[in-house]
């Protein structure tokens, strides 16, 4: 079971994030510089190779942890970021004021808290010797 919830967290920040990003809210936001942009990319990237080494892990190398472990740094650093908002001016809303919430909750906040906690029980389980 464990491998398939590291996947489904996996899945939300390797491809769901760069889904939702690489259009005209984030990269091609004509309001962004292009230094902005430059930093986007790299972080879509870079999560995303991490995503696909983390799959490895899981599902070829069989090991559980070292990838949850390694997911819970992106899942985990996006809600430092967010809790740390207010000291750089960041913000989950768009230019125009609105936000992807549901259930009142930021989707961000929603899918990473969730994620980060089913990553953080999977490291704690205690595994079967065989």
């Amino acid at each position: 079971m464990n491998k398939y919830i590291i996947t489904f967290c996996i899945v939300l920040y390797a491809v769901a994030v760069p889904f939702l990003e690489i259009n005209n809210t984030h990269v091609f936001n004509p309001d962004w510089t292009p230094h902005v942009r430059i930093h986007e990319v790299w972080q879509l990237i870079t999560n995303s190779g991490i995503g696909l080494f983390c799959l490895w892990l899981v599902w070829v190398k069989k090991e559980i942890k070292i990838s949850a472990m390694a997911s819970m740094f992106i899942t985990g650093g996006f809600l430092v970021a967010y809790i740390l908002k207010d000291l750089y001016g960041g913000s989950m809303k768009y230019l125009d004021g609105s936000e992807k919430t549901l259930f009142g909750t930021n989707i961000g906040v929603l899918g990473f808290g969730l994620a980060f906690v089913l990553l953080l029980l999977t490291t704690l389980k205690k595994e079967k010797r065989q």
